[in-house]
């Protein structure tokens, strides 16, 4: 899986996770429960993980909400 969003924002991670959702794609929330960790105080960013073969799909989608600033640096 390849991430395509890290942040602590629960309103862009529950954005992220209706379009992807709308749009068939399996995804992942990494790191979800780790505010038990940081007192839940949100300080631990969440990352957003998708199917390594529909990542530039996932990209695409996610460029065309406008959140294109969000994602993560594509690796090679």
């Amino acid at each position: 899986m390849n991430e395509l969003i890290r942040t602590n924002d629960p309103a862009l991670i529950s954005f992220v996770e209706a379009l992807l959702k709308e749009a068939g794609f399996r995804y992942l929330v990494a790191d979800a429960h780790m505010s038990a960790l940081d007192g839940s105080v949100g300080a631990l960013p969440r990352r957003i993980l998708v199917e390594s073969g529909k990542e530039t799909e996932a990209r695409c989608l996610l460029a065309d909400a406008e959140l294109g600033p969000e994602l993560r640096p594509q690796k090679k």
